[in-house]
């Protein structure tokens, strides 16, 4: 394939009430929406909505764990058929949301604490693929390649969406390092622009401790809620672009 043929998302999370949303939605091509259950309210999810149709950006439902005061970023040991009922719940609301204002909720995306459970917790993946499946299967998620969550979601006729990260370092075993931990956050520009280029071209990825691994990925999140996050999103762009890369939802 050459460069010319190459394309790939770049995906953020929106709607939250943190960061430069304006500045972000310019940039992207998909919109990760907050929900309401981690952040985000009606209004802010409504007005989210409005500007990404207005950029012509994609859809999709950022749902969490009920926990705004931690952000979605704490795991909650929920009972599986609760945990479908509040993923039902929440991208039953934004798609009523987006609707109003012309457009659909076209994947759904794990946020936080959530997100990183279900690379491994048979119980918790299997809560928000049975939500997919009852809401109906043209829902794609989108989560960590390799992850359980999304070889069960294929098994069961989802299609999914595998997202590589920015700014976020690696595990040598494919998992993301946490937040709490050294190198969890990348915050070099010109480190992160450079990482995506290789990750999107090579599909190589450095691990933390130095080991090289593959990553395929269709989308790329970009964060934006952390320090100097569009000034990051900007360079990303940029540095693709440079490389003859193609953006557009996938």
């Amino acid at each position: 394939m050459t460069r010319s043929e190459i394309i790939v998302d770049l995906n953020a999370d929106l709607g939250e009430g943190v960061g430069d949303d304006e500045a972000m939605i310019g940039v992207v091509t998909s919109a990760n929406v907050a929900c309401g259950f981690h952040a985000g309210d009606p209004h802010e999810l409504l007005a989210t909505c409005r500007a990404a149709v207005a950029a012509g950006v994609r859809i999709g439902a950022q749902v969490s764990y009920p926990d705004r005061e931690g952000f979605g970023r704490r795991f909650m040991d929920i009972e599986p058929t609760r945990l479908t009922a509040d993923i039902i719940y929440q991208i039953g609301a934004l798609q009523a949301i987006a609707r109003s204002v012309g457009a659909d909720v076209e994947y759904v995306k794990p946020h936080g604490a959530l997100y990183n459970s279900i690379v491994a917790h048979e119980r918790q993946a299997d809560a928000v693929i049975d939500a997919i499946v009852e809401l109906g299967t043209e829902l794609p998620l989108m989560g960590l390649p390799g992850s359980l969550s999304l070889r069960r979601a294929e098994r069961r006729g989802i299609r999914v969406i595998a997202e590589a990260f920015a700014d976020r370092g690696y595990r040598p075993d494919g998992t993301l390092v946490p937040r709490s931990e050294r190198g969890a956050v990348l915050t070099d520009t010109e480190e992160i622009a450079r990482r995506v280029v290789a990750m999107v071209e090579r599909h190589e990825i450095r691990a933390v401790d130095g080991t090289v691994m593959r990553m395929e990925a269709e989308s790329v999140c970009l964060h934006g809620d952390t320090p100097g996050a569009v000034e990051h999103a900007r360079a990303v762009r940029s540095a693709l672009a440079a490389a003859g890369i193609g953006l557009a939802a996938r």
